[in-house]
C-alpha cells in the first residue's frame, strides 16, 4: 500500500479498507437489530453502548461493551460513556501512516472500521409543548456528533452512517464485496454525516439564540430537502423544495396529494400566498391566486357560494390559478370546480363523491390539507439577496377597528365597516402598490405590484368595470359603485382617490401620514364618501 503524506498539500489517495469492527450507539432504533445482525453474519466485531448494547444483546446479537474497548466504564447517567482517547484513536488514526500505527500499538488502540451513530431527538425534545429547560439540555448529544465527525474526517479508512435509510445499501455492498465499502462510498457517507451534525447543531443554537435575541449575531438555519421539483420558476431552472430545520410546520407539512401533476415551484409560490390569505378568515371563504397575487377573494354562506363570487371577481386572471378553500369539499363545490382550468385545488379535506367528480380533471393537482399544528409565534420573515439575508419580523396580524381613526366628515356605515376591514384583509396580501376593490364580501378588482399608486388604481377600477361573467365583449360592469376601496400605504395625492369616488367607491381604507393627507379628505368629502386611517401600511414587496 503507498505510503500517504499527512502534509496538507499533498493529495489523499483512496485506499481499501476492510471492516473489521463497527460501533453502533444510536438512539432511533429502527432496524439497528437488522443491521448489527447483518454485520455479525460477515464476522464483524461489534461494539456498543447503553441502550443499544442493550437492544442488541435482548435481540441475541454478539456485541460487546464500550467499556472493554476504552478500559473505562460509563459514568454520570451515561453523559461519558465514548469520550475516551483508545476509542478517537481507533476512529482518527490514518493507517498507512507508520507514526499513527506504531502509536496506536503502544498504546493498544482497537481500529474502528464503522460507525453507526445516531443522535438524542433534540429536535423533537424542543419543539413538545411544556417541555422544561432541563428535559431539552439532557438531549443535546455530546458524544454522538463527536464520533460521527471524527468518523467523518478520517472517511478514507472508516464509513460513518447515520440514516437508518443507508443501513440496507451498506450491508448489500459490504456482501458484495468482501467486507469493504468503496472510497466512494466512504466519501458520500461522510458528507451525509457532516450535514447531519451540522443540521443538530443548527436546531441547538436556534433554541439558544431564540430565548434570549430576536436578531442574533450569527442566524443559525438548515434546511432539508423535501421535494425535487420539475423545473423552477421557467423550465431551463433546476429547482427543489427545501423546509426549514426544527419549523413546526412548513408549507407542505402534513399535506398529501390525492391527484394530478407533480407540484411546481411556481405552485409551492402561489399556495403560500393563497393559504397566508386565507389563514385571515375563518367564515367560509375562497381565495383564487395568481402569480403570486390573489385575483380573487370571497365569503360566502358556503363554501361553494364562497367560490362563485371569487371566481366571479376576476374569471380572466383565475383561469390556471390556485384555489384554496378553508373547509371541506363537496360534490356540488367539486363540479364547480372543474368547470374551469385550476393548477392546484388545496382544501381541509374531500368527499369520496368529491374526489370522484376531481379525478375527471387528472392533470388539476389536489391537496388535502391534514395540518393541525398552529405557530405559537410567527417565523421570523427571511428573503434571500445576492450573498446574504434580509431579516424581518412577520407581518403578522392586523390593526383593530377601535384603533382606526375616521377621517372623513361622514362615519362608515356599519355595512361600510365590515366591507372596508375585508378589504383590508385582502390588500395586505397583495404586491405593492396594491389597490383591493370588494364588494358585498368578495373582491371586485384588484390592482398589484405597480409602481405608482395612481396605476393601481386604474387597474383595480378596470377589472370592476368588466363584465361580470368574465367575457370581454358584453356590457359593462358597474360593480365599483358602492364598493370599499383598500390601499397598502396612504395616497401621496388626491388624484387616486378622486379617479374611485368618480367610480363610486363609497369608502376608501388606508394608512394616512401622507402629507397632502388634507387633500385626500377633501376629495373624500366633497363627495360625500367616508374614509378610516389604520396609521399602519402593509407593504408586501
Amino acid at each position: 500500500m503507498e505510503q500517504a503524506s499527512t502534509t496538507p498539500s499533498a493529495p489523499l489517495i483512496a485506499v481499501e479498507v476492510q471492516v473489521a469492527r463497527a460501533l453502533l450507539s444510536v438512539s432511533d432504533k429502527t432496524g439497528i437489530v437488522e443491521f448489527a445482525r447483518g454485520l455479525a453474519q460477515l464476522g464483524i466485531e461489534i461494539v456498543s453502548t447503553g441502550g443499544t448494547f442493550r437492544e442488541l444483546t435482548d435481540a441475541g446479537v454478539p456485541v460487546r461493551p464500550i467499556s472493554e474497548l476504552t478500559g473505562f466504564p460509563e459514568i454520570m447517567d451515561g453523559r461519558v460513556k465514548t469520550l475516551h482517547p483508545k476509542l478517537y484513536a481507533g476512529m482518527l488514526a490514518v493507517r498507512d501512516e507508520p507514526s499513527h500505527l506504531q502509536q496506536a500499538e503502544e498504546h493498544e488502540v482497537e481500529f474502528v472500521d464503522l460507525v453507526c451513530v445516531n443522535l438524542y431527538p433534540f429536535e423533537r425534545t424542543a419543539a413538545m409543548r411544556g417541555v422544561g429547560e432541563r428535559e431539552v439540555i439532557e438531549n443535546i448529544d455530546i458524544g454522538g456528533p463527536t464520533m460521527i465527525r471524527a468518523a467523518a474526517k478520517n472517511y478514507r479508512y472508516v464509513a460513518p452512517v447515520v440514516s437508518p435509510e443507508s443501513y440496507d445499501a451498506v450491508l448489500a455492498e459490504l456482501r458484495e464485496s468482501d467486507r469493504r465499502l468503496a472510497p466512494a462510498t466512504r466519501q458520500n457517507l461522510a458528507a451525509e454525516a457532516f450535514a447531519y451534525t451540522a443540521r443538530y447543531d443548527t436546531a441547538i443554537a436556534r433554541w439558544f439564540q431564540e430565548r434570549h435575541e430576536d436578531f442574533p449575531p450569527m442566524l443559525a438555519r438548515a434546511y432539508e430537502k423535501v421535494l425535487e421539483l420539475p423545473y423552477g420558476e421557467n423550465p431551463h431552472q433546476r429547482a427543489a423544495y427545501y423546509a426549514q430545520v426544527g419549523a413546526r410546520r412548513h408549507i407542505l407539512s402534513m399535506v398529501s396529494q390525492l391527484g394530478g401533476k407533480e407540484l411546481s415551484f411556481n405552485n409551492i409560490l402561489d399556495l403560500d400566498a393563497a393559504r397566508s390569505l386565507l389563514e385571515e378568515f375563518q367564515v367560509p371563504a375562497c381565495v383564487i391566486v395568481k402569480h403570486n397575487n390573489p385575483c380573487g377573494v370571497a365569503l360566502g354562506s358556503d363554501l361553494l357560494q364562497a367560490y362563485q363570487r371569487a371566481f366571479a371577481s376576476d374569471p380572466m386572471s383565475a383561469f390556471g390559478g390556485i384555489v384554496c378553500v378553508n373547509g371541506r369539499v363537496d360534490r356540488g363545490l367539486a363540479e364547480a370546480l372543474v368547470g374551469q382550468f385550476i393548477e392546484v385545488l388545496f382544501a381541509p379535506g374531500y368527499d369520496d363523491d368529491a374526489l370522484d367528480v376531481l379525478s375527471s380533471k387528472p392533470n388539476m393537482r389536489v391537496l388535502d390539507d391534514r395540518e393541525q399544528r398552529v405557530l405559537s409565534e410567527p417565523e421570523a420573515d427571511l428573503r434571500q439577496v445576492a450573498g446574504g439575508m434580509l431579516v424581518q419580523d412577520p407581518d403578522s396580524g392586523l390593526e383593530e377597528r377601535d384603533e382606526m381613526q375616521v377621517a372623513s366628515e361622514r362615519r362608515p356605515t356599519e355595512a361600510e365597516w365590515n366591507e372596508a376591514l375585508f378589504a383590508w384583509r385582502v390588500c395586505k396580501h397583495v404586491r405593492s402598490n396594491a389597490i383591493v376593490l370588494s364588494r358585498e364580501l368578495a373582491t371586485v378588482g384588484v390592482g398589484a405590484g405597480q409602481m405608482s399608486r395612481i396605476d393601481s388604481v386604474r387597474i383595480a377600477l378596470e377589472k370592476a368595470s368588466w363584465p361580470s361573467g368574465g367575457a370581454s365583449d358584453g356590457p359593462p360592469a358597474d360593480r365599483a359603485r358602492g364598493a370599499a376601496l383598500a390601499s397598502d400605504a396612504f395616497f401621496p395625492f388626491a388624484d387616486g382617490p378622486q379617479l374611485a369616488l368618480d367610480a363610486g367607491v363609497s369608502v376608501i381604507i388606508q394608512p394616512g401620514g401622507s402629507v397632502r393627507d388634507s387633500s385626500v379628505i377633501e376629495a373624500v368629502d366633497n363627495a360625500g364618501a367616508a374614509m378610516i386611517f389604520t396609521s399602519r401600511r402593509h407593504f408586501r414587496h
